[in-house]
């Protein structure tokens, strides 16, 4: 930006008392508070200041490195069009002598070694060597000492990154399992013991994703793809339809394999009721019954049978024709049965029976019948 001749008077008047301003490093009640500074890996410094009590000024920024002469700020940072800060070139690990003034009023002068706030750069080019259950990670050092080299990986599975440090670009983590998916990421920092508390750790490194050696695009699980959505869910219509299908089908096979047990209060009436659960009273009612009931019927059949009518014939009965008929003789024999009763029955011939039949008595053996 152009310098105003105002500029020109502030910088004369800094070349001549240089020494008291920045050997005075008062700050004046109510003026600019507090400054910031970075040191860009030793190669760019940006230096910003607070306007917020200033509202509409234009402040000026002048600085110098040991065994330089002073200049103004070659890059100033304008927010709504006022300055707000400062970047310019760092040429080595030195003092940096500088003065913020509205004009050709110095407000602020200051001394700072810009060492005190360094902040690496990000580590580039990062290397993956799995071996077993370790990878190694390696990438270029930074051309600075006392540096530290930080790690950190975490899988899919894992809540929380995971660390660790070395003092070279040359890290190896353990107990990694090559069939997951991991994400890496590194950084700088420096050790505060040589450079203090007031420096700042490097950006991370862009993460880079392995399985089995491999780099992924991601580690986190994809979604569903629009067509496995559809298939799925089409799967599950079909399941919902066979399902009262399968279960009557599992319903009649059960019935099949375990069939029902009948009710033995169905099956054995009188049982429960009467008896309670005695078997063998119940046996004994029930075969009584039923031979009282086979008797009733029998005496019922004997009722329906026409009764045999027997005529006396006045003069001469007509003696009844009996026919005996034997298998082993083809031939008929018949036989009138007389009125007279025989004085002395004959006994019958072994394997012979007697057969009675209205008042006449028939012997016959096992293989004949009697015809009427």
């Amino acid at each position: 930006m152009s310098a105003a001749p105002g500029t020109w008077v502030a910088a004369a008047a800094v070349l001549l008392l240089g020494d008291f301003f920045f050997a005075s490093g008062d700050l004046a009640t109510g003026e600019v508070s507090p400054f910031h500074i970075i040191n860009f890996n030793f190669e760019t410094v940006q230096v910003t200041w607070n306007t917020s009590e200033h509202a509409g000024t234009n402040f000026t920024f002048w600085y110098r490195f040991q065994g330089d002469n002073y200049s103004q700020c070659p890059s100033y940072i304008l927010r709504h069009g006022l300055t707000v800060g400062c970047l310019l070139q760092a040429t080595a690990d030195s003092v940096m002598d500088f003065s913020i003034g509205n004009g050709t009023h110095p407000i602020f002068s200051d001394s700072k070694w810009i060492a005190d706030y360094l902040k690496p750069n990000s580590p580039r080019d990062l290397q993956f060597h799995w071996h077993g259950e370790a990878i190694t990670v390696t990438c270029s050092d930074l051309p600075h000492r006392r540096l530290r080299y930080e790690v950190q990986h975490k899988s899919s599975f894992d809540q929380e990154w995971q660390s660790k440090e070395e003092d070279t670009c040359n890290v190896t983590l353990q107990g990694l399992d090559a069939g997951r998916c991991y994400s890496f990421r590194a950084r700088v920092t420096a050790q505060e013991a040589s450079y203090g508390p007031h420096t700042y750790p490097s950006d991370w490194s862009e993460v880079a994703h392995r399985q089995r050696g491999e780099l992924r695009d991601s580690c986190e699980k994809t979604p569903p793809s629009s067509r496995f959505i559809v298939v799925y869910g089409m799967v599950a219509a079909l399941i919902v339809l066979l399902l009262p299908l399968t279960l009557w089908k599992l319903h009649r096979v059960k019935r099949l394999l375990m069939p029902r047990v009948p009710d033995p209060k169905v099956t054995f009436p009188g049982l429960f009721e009467s008896h309670h659960g005695n078997f063998q009273e119940w046996i004994k009612d029930t075969q009584d019954i039923a031979l009282l009931s086979k008797v009733e019927d029998r005496e019922q059949e004997s009722v329906l049978t026409e009764p045999l009518l027997v005529q006396l014939p006045t003069a001469k009965a007509e003696m009844p024709v009996v026919t005996v008929t034997d298998p082993s003789h083809p031939q008929t024999v018949q036989k009138e049965a007389t009125g007279d009763p025989d004085p002395l029955p004959c006994p019958p011939a072994p394997g012979k029976e007697q057969v009675s039949l209205g008042g006449f008595t028939f012997v016959v053996d096992d293989n004949a019948y009697v015809t009427l």
